[in-house]
């Protein structure tokens, strides 16, 4: 036990502190395995280099991949989210013409004003 003395606040706020920690730890390595699998720029090697790493000296590992690639992984982090939306308006479907009439309703009920109008109009007709 951390502290003495049984059950106190202070002990209440040090477990929350150390849960957050490994909630955050936790996270921080799906992010970069995660990101490891999925890239296309590094093969079998590599990543087997990379995974070693992880699992010999984790915190290192993880820091040093953060370090690194952090630029990287907010690239492809960006490529895939505009993939996934590319990928579900080609599968549900986009109308430009039903765009422009929401857009022509948020106008006419003043939501939007005449520049953005014309700012999202040129986006969608481009």
């Amino acid at each position: 036990m951390l502290f003495e003395g049984g059950f106190s606040f202070s002990n209440f706020l040090v477990d929350i502190l150390a849960v957050f920690v490994f909630i955050v730890w936790f996270w921080l390595i799906i992010a970069v395995i995660g990101d490891l699998v999925r890239r296309h720029d590094i093969h079998g090697l590599g990543k087997s280099l990379w995974v070693i790493a992880l699992i010999v000296f984790p915190y290192l590992g993880v820091f040093a991949y953060m370090i690194t690639q952090s630029s990287g992984m907010a690239e492809r982090n960006i490529s895939n989210a505009q993939h996934a939306r590319d990928e579900l308006r080609r599968i549900i479907g986009f109308s430009v013409a039903d765009e422009l009439e929401k857009l022509d309703r948020l106008k006419k009920a003043g939501t939007i004003s005449d520049v953005e109008f014309v700012q999202l109009r040129s986006k969608l007709v481009a």
